[in-house]
């Protein structure tokens, strides 16, 4: 666990937008006005850039965020140890899923995590949360089809690095709530 202040953050959308999505952008703007900025690299996935609609499936994804964390490392002049990782929901849970596979991670910022598809919680996407021995932020809606407050509560409980939880009012999208997103994300990197 990293005891300096994270030298970025890379930021992954989810499976139906792109890098431009509006909270990603206001978390990025955020973390430009801390002291010493927190520089943020906001990537698409291999599907968009192709212009598809269909996510990539998990390994190749995996391999993306891996192989992007290590530009912007390299490019900030430090090991991926130092960044922070996450996204929003599919792009989230591929960094955790990067992060569990072995990737050094200074934490991760997970906004909007999908837990389990939509009416459909005995499918959960949990099986990698025991190997997350990082710092972790949850950033959700209280109305979020894709897991409650009660279930991500219970099932992030595996995660052995320390947790954090903020539950905004709102559901998966958190519309209207992009500026909450990112001070939620500010004050967390502010602990770190």
């Amino acid at each position: 666990m990293t005891t300096t202040r994270p030298a970025g953050l890379l930021l992954t959308p989810g499976a139906g937008a792109t890098r431009e999505h509006r909270a990603l952008v206001a978390v990025e703007h955020a973390l430009a006005e801390l002291d010493p900025p927190v520089p943020v690299e906001r990537v698409d996935f291999p599907y968009r850039i192709a212009g598809r609609r269909m996510p990539d499936k998990a390994p190749v994804a995996v391999a993306h965020v891996l192989a992007e964390a290590e530009r912007l490392a390299a490019r900030l002049d430090v090991g991926t140890d130092r960044l922070l990782l996450g996204g929003r929901s599919y792009g989230g849970r591929m960094c955790s899923m990067a992060v569990a596979e072995g990737l050094p991670a200074a934490g991760l910022v997970l906004i909007s995590y999908p837990l389990h598809p939509p009416g459909k919680p005995e499918r959960l996407r949990v099986e990698h949360l025991g190997q997350l021995d990082v710092p972790v932020l949850f950033v959700s809606g209280d109305r979020d089809p894709f897991g409650t407050p009660a279930e991500l509560a219970e099932h992030t409980a595996a995660i052995p690095g320390p947790v954090t939880h903020v539950t905004l009012s709102g559901a998966h999208d958190l519309k209207g709530r992009d500026a909450d997103v990112a001070t939620a994300v500010t004050r967390w990197v502010r602990t770190l």
